[in-house]
C-alpha cells in the first residue's frame, strides 16, 4: 500500500468508527465500480448513504469539505449511480454525505459529518 493509499486508509477508519458511533451500519468501504471510487457504503435506518471521506493536515490552506469540487461530485454520482444500478437499488432512498477529517484542538480530530453534501441535479 503506497503512502496516501495507507493515509486514505487510516482516516476512513476514523471515519467509520465515528459513524458507527453514531447509528450507521457500514456494509462496504472502498468499492470501485466504472463510475469511480466509494470510500464508505452505510445505512442509517432505511438510508442508503455513499460517504466520501476527505482528510487535510493542520497545514492545508483548505477546510476538508470545500475540497469536493464539482469534478468529484459528478465522480461520486456516477459511482452511486452505478451501484445503485448494479445492485437493484434504484427504488432505495439514498443520499451521498461527506465526512471532513481534520486536527482537532481538545480532541485528537475534528470530524464533520456534512449530510445530503452533494445532490443529483
Amino acid at each position: 500500500m503506497d503512502g496516501k493509499r495507507a493515509v486514505g486508509a487510516h482516516y476512513e477508519g476514523v471515519a467509520e468508527r465515528y459513524l458507527k458511533s453514531r447509528g450507521v451500519r457500514i456494509i462496504d468501504r472502498n468499492v470501485y465500480n466504472r463510475g469511480g471510487e466509494l470510500d464508505l457504503i452505510g445505512y442509517e435506518k432505511n438510508t442508503l448513504i455513499f460517504f466520501e471521506v476527505r482528510y487535510r493536515g493542520s497545514g492545508s490552506l483548505s477546510d476538508p469539505a470545500s475540497s469536493v469540487n464539482y469534478p468529484k461530485q459528478k465522480r461520486l454520482l456516477k459511482a452511486a449511480s452505478f451501484y445503485l444500478h448494479k445492485h437493484g437499488l434504484w427504488n432505495a432512498e439514498s443520499r451521498i454525505d461527506v465526512v471532513a477529517i481534520s486536527p482537532g484542538t481538545i480532541k485528537k480530530y475534528r470530524v464533520q459529518w456534512i449530510r445530503n453534501a452533494i445532490q443529483a441535479g
